[in-house]
């Protein structure tokens, strides 16, 4: 089984929309998919509760130490504040962690204290845990966009894409689904920008 987690210490970063589209992702290629949602908001198991049965199944795990032995693919959805024990038991759980940053001088600088505590992880040190860091609600040519990119490229992880913020994101999750359940004419530009991502995904 492959277990992908999904954190950043700062809430707002976009988790919950990550954690969700690519359950999705994984659901629609005719995976087993389980998620797990460790976030106290649980706005993972809301758009869970909201999804049609007609849909790709994501079966939803109660805790940690529920058997998630028949699934091929596990999503964690971390809760903020991740950290200290809670971090080295959870990157101990997984073989990828995806980090979602948005461009925000308070997201960034949380963002490259997490990232540094991250690499002193024996699990991510070994090279047993992949960390591949993903742009989250981008709005192109402005300030921000520009100095979250600086930021990246100073990192030595993979960058794998820079999510533009769009309404389509959040029409689907009222109906409990992700971009990969909606009509591939509505999500074109969209699914584009999930290329490098989605290939490292299934590295």
């Amino acid at each position: 089984m492959q277990a992908i987690l999904i954190a950043n210490p700062k809430g707002g970063s976009g988790k919950t929309t990550l954690s969700t589209n690519i359950a999705g992702y994984f659901a629609a290629q005719g995976k087993h998919v389980a998620m797990l949602d460790l976030d106290r908001q649980k706005s993972a198991t809301l758009w869970l509760t909201q999804r049609d049965s007609s849909l790709p199944i994501i079966w939803q795990l109660q805790d940690e130490r529920a058997k998630a032995s028949k699934a091929d693919v596990l999503i964690i959805d971390s809760p903020a504040g991740l950290h200290g024990k809670n971090l080295d038991h959870a990157v101990k759980l997984v073989q990828k962690i995806v980090v979602p940053i948005v461009p925000s001088l308070f997201d960034i600088q949380a963002s490259h204290d997490f990232l540094h505590a991250l690499s002193k992880e024996k699990a991510a040190r070994k090279g047993r845990v992949q960390v591949g860091v993903v742009g989250m609600r981008m709005a192109p040519r402005t300030r921000a966009a520009v100095t979250l990119e600086q930021f990246l490229g100073q990192l030595d992880l993979p960058v794998l894409g820079y999510l533009r913020e769009a309404q389509v994101y959040v029409n689907a999750a009222f109906e409990g689904k992700s971009l990969f359940d909606l009509p591939p004419y509505q999500t074109e530009a969209e699914l584009q920008q999930w290329d490098a991502l989605r290939h490292w995904l299934e590295a």
